[in-house]
C-alpha cells in the first residue's frame, strides 16, 4: 500500500509542478502593451498627446528609434503648444475609438491666413494665445528643444531613446533632433501589463513537498519489503540441500556436461540490491530543487494587500478656477542653475551680451556698469554670485500665459545669508531671467505663502486692495528715505527692522560731513531718492497681502558754489571712469540703484509695509551739463 500511496504522491506532484512552470511558461502572456505611432509625412517636431500616454493604464515607456541623436522632453500640453506655435509639427492623438491619429497642425500665421480665405476650410491650429513670431517675410529657421524652461524633463540619447515616464493626461511628449532634421520615425509608446501568475509558486512549491512524501513513502515500502522477506507461515521442514550453481562458463556446453555450470540459492547481497534503487531515489530529489528555483520571483506569489498599480497623476493641484503655476519646483532648480551658470560665466568675461542672455532689467543695469569699472579698475570687486541651490522657498505666478513670473529664496551656506529673487518669462520662446535680486534682512520672517503646487497670482501694480498700491510703493519708500519720520507715508511703514534705511541716513550724514569740513563755502553735496524706472512685480500672499518688488534710484548730487571752484575726483575712482573725467566745473550727479522687496498687508490690516530684503550697487554717473 505504501508503493500506491508513493505513486499517487509521485502523480500529483507533477501535474502541480509542470501547472506551475506552465503559468509562468507557456501559458504566461506579453510583459507589455504597445502603441506604435507612425506618421504621413516627415517633420522636425512630433507631439504625443497626454491622452495618448494615458490610453493604458500604469507607468508609459517611450521608444523612440533614428539615426544618430534623438531628444525628447515632456512639458504641459499648452505649454508645448504655445512652444511650437510659430512651426509645423505632427500631432499625435486619440481618436474616440481608442486608435492613436496623427495630424499635420499648421503654424498660427499660416492658420490665420487661412481663416481670412475661407473660414471654413481652416486647418487645425494650436490652441495656446501666445502671439508668435511674424515669419511672412522671412523663413523661420529652425529652433533647437534642447534647454528650453519649459519642459519639465528632457532625454538626449543617440539611436534608440528608451524614456521611462509617469505623466498625467496634461503633458504631452516632444520628440524631435535639433529643430531642423525630420524627428525620429519609429515611435512607440508602452505600459506594463499585469501578467503575475501568483499560484505557480505555491503550486511548485506544494508540488516540490508532495514528491518529497512520495520518495519517503517509497523508501518505507523498500524497508518494509525487506524486513518481511520469508515465508509468512510455518510450513513443513524441507530436506536440507547444498548450494547449486548454476552459473554457465561455456553455453555451448551441453546441459549434461559435468561442468555446464552451478546454480546458486544464495540471496544477493545488500550492496548489489541498492545501487540500482539509490541512483533512482537520488534524481527525484534533485529534480526537486531545480524546479523549486523556478518560483522564487515576487510575481510568482501573492501578494496579500498589495496596491494596484499606480495611475499617473496631475503634477499640481490647484484650486478651482486658477490658473496653473507657472514653474514646478524641480523646473525652478533647474532654471535657477542656469541663470547661475550663465551670469557666472559673463561676470568673468566681463561679457554684458551674455549676461542679457539671463538677466534683464535693474540687475543687468548694475552688472554692466560692473563690468565697465572692471574692465578700468583692477582692484574693483566682483558682483555678487547669483544663487541657485538649497532653493528654500518658491512661490510660482499661477498664470497660463505670459509673461508669466516665479519668486525664489536661496540660501547660501556659506555667507550664511539669503537671496530672494524674481524671475520673469516674455514668451514661450525665450527663457528666463532674472529681474530682480537682494539679500534679505538678519531674521526676516516670510509671510504666509501659497503652497508652491498652488501658485499665487500676480498683483496688479494699482491693486486698491493693499493698503499702498504696487505703484506707488517705490515713490513712497523714496520719500521715506529722504525725509525720514517727516514723510508723510512714515506710519504706513514699520522701522524695526529697516536696517537699509538707517544705513542710508548714517552714511548720507557721514560724507555730508566729511565734505563740507573739504569743500567749506565751495561746494554742496545734496542727496535724493526717486522710483526708478522698472516696473514693481507684486505677487499675492495668504491674508490678502502680498510681496512687491521695486526699483528706487538714489541720486547722489555734487556741484561747485563758486564760480571759480571746480569739483575733483580725485578719491573716487568709479565715477572717473563712468564719466571719463577727472574734475568738473558744473559738477558731478552718480545714481545708485536699490533693489527691494517688501510685504504690503492688505485693507483692513492692522500691520504695517515691512522690508525683506535689500541689495545696491552703482548704476551710473555723469557730468552735470
Amino acid at each position: 500500500m505504501r508503493f500506491v500511496w508513493a505513486v499517487a504522491a509521485f502523480v500529483l506532484a507533477a501535474v502541480m509542478i509542470g501547472a506551475g512552470i506552465a503559468q509562468r511558461t507557456v501559458f504566461q502572456g506579453p510583459r507589455t502593451e504597445v502603441m506604435d505611432i507612425s506618421v504621413s509625412r516627415e517633420l522636425p517636431y512630433l507631439v504625443i498627446d497626454g491622452a495618448v500616454l494615458n490610453a493604458m493604464p500604469g507607468t508609459q515607456t517611450l521608444r523612440a528609434q533614428g539615426e544618430g541623436p534623438i531628444f525628447a522632453a515632456y512639458g504641459r500640453s499648452d505649454d508645448v503648444t504655445a512652444w511650437l506655435a510659430d512651426t509645423e509639427y505632427n500631432r499625435v492623438a486619440l481618436s474616440p475609438a481608442g486608435v492613436p491619429v496623427t495630424t499635420t497642425v499648421q503654424p498660427a500665421t499660416a492658420t490665420a491666413e487661412a481663416a481670412d480665405e475661407d473660414p471654413s476650410d481652416a486647418s487645425v491650429g494650436p490652441t495656446s494665445e501666445a502671439v508668435a513670431p511674424d515669419t511672412s517675410d522671412e523663413e523661420t529657421p529652425g529652433r533647437d528643444p534642447h534647454g528650453s524652461d519649459l519642459w519639465l524633463d528632457e532625454f538626449d540619447q543617440d539611436d534608440v531613446l528608451i524614456a521611462p515616464l509617469q505623466l498625467p493626461s496634461d503633458m504631452s511628449v516632444l520628440v524631435a533632433v535639433d529643430g531642423t532634421e525630420p524627428a525620429a520615425s519609429r515611435v512607440a509608446i508602452s505600459w506594463p501589463i499585469n501578467n503575475s501568475t501568483p499560484w505557480a509558486g505555491p503550486l511548485i512549491v506544494a508540488g516540490g513537498v508532495l514528491m518529497a512524501i512520495g520518495v519517503w513513502l517509497y523508501i518505507l515500502g523498500i524497508r518494509h519489503v525487506r524486513r518481511s522477506r520469508g515465508p509468512r507461515r510455518k510450513g513443513l521442514p524441507l530436506p536440507v540441500t547444498e548450494p547449486i550453481d548454476v552459473s554457465i562458463d561455456d553455453p555451448d556446453k551441453p546441459l549434461d556436461a559435468p561442468d555446464k555450470g552451478v546454480i546458486s540459492s544464495s540471496p544477493p547481497t545488500r550492496r548489489s540490491l541498492g545501487r540500482g534503487k539509490r541512483g533512482f531515489i537520488a534524481l527525484p530529489v534533485v529534480a526537486v530543487s531545480a524546479i523549486l528555483f523556478t518560483g522564487c520571483t515576487a510575481e510568482a506569489w501573492p501578494e496579500f494587500g498589495a496596491s494596484p498599480t499606480p495611475t499617473p497623476t496631475a503634477t499640481v493641484i490647484v484650486p478651482e478656477g486658477q490658473q496653473t503655476p507657472a514653474v514646478t519646483r524641480a523646473q525652478a532648480e533647474r532654471i535657477l542653475a542656469r541663470v547661475a551658470q550663465t551670469a557666472a560665466e559673463a561676470d568673468e568675461a566681463l561679457d554684458a551680451d551674455l549676461a542679457a542672455t539671463r538677466l534683464t532689467g535693474a540687475v543687468l543695469a548694475a552688472r554692466e556698469t560692473n563690468y565697465t569699472l572692471r574692465e578700468d579698475i583692477s582692484d574693483y570687486a566682483a558682483p555678487a554670485a547669483v544663487l541657485a541651490r538649497p532653493l528654500e522657498i518658491i512661490l510660482p505666478q499661477a498664470y497660463d500665459e505670459w509673461p508669466r513670473s516665479f519668486m525664489a529664496v536661496v540660501d547660501d551656506t556659506e555667507s550664511r545669508t539669503s537671496s530672494i529673487m524674481v524671475l520673469t518669462q516674455e514668451d514661450p520662446w525665450a527663457p528666463y531671467k532674472l529681474t530682480y535680486e537682494a539679500s534679505l534682512e538678519a531674521a526676516t520672517t516670510m509671510p504666509d505663502l501659497a503652497a508652491q503646487y498652488v501658485g499665487a497670482p500676480r498683483v496688479a501694480p494699482d491693486s486698491s486692495f493693499l493698503i499702498l498700491p504696487p505703484d506707488q510703493l517705490a515713490a513712497a519708500y523714496a520719500d521715506l528715505i529722504d525725509n525720514g519720520d517727516d514723510s508723510e507715508y512714515a506710519a504706513l511703514f514699520d522701522p524695526e527692522g529697516d536696517q537699509f534705511r538707517a544705513t542710508i541716513a548714517a552714511d548720507r550724514k557721514s560724507r555730508l560731513d566729511e565734505f563740507n569740513e573739504t569743500a567749506t563755502n565751495t561746494g554742496e553735496l545734496t542727496f535724493a531718492a526717486a522710483a526708478g524706472a522698472q516696473e514693481p512685480f507684486a505677487i499675492a500672499t495668504l491674508e490678502s497681502g502680498a510681496i512687491v518688488a521695486v526699483e528706487v534710484d538714489e541720486i547722489e548730487t555734487v556741484k561747485p558754489t563758486n564760480e571759480d571752484a571746480v569739483i575733483k575726483l580725485d578719491n573716487n575712482p568709479a565715477v572717473q571712469t563712468l564719466t571719463g573725467a577727472e574734475q568738473s566745473a558744473t559738477g558731478f550727479t552718480t545714481t545708485y540703484s536699490d533693489q527691494l522687496f517688501f510685504y504690503v498687508p492688505g485693507q483692513g490690516s492692522t500691520e504695517k509695509i515691512r522690508l525683506l530684503g535689500y541689495g545696491s550697487a552703482i548704476l551710473d554717473a555723469k557730468v552735470i551739463k
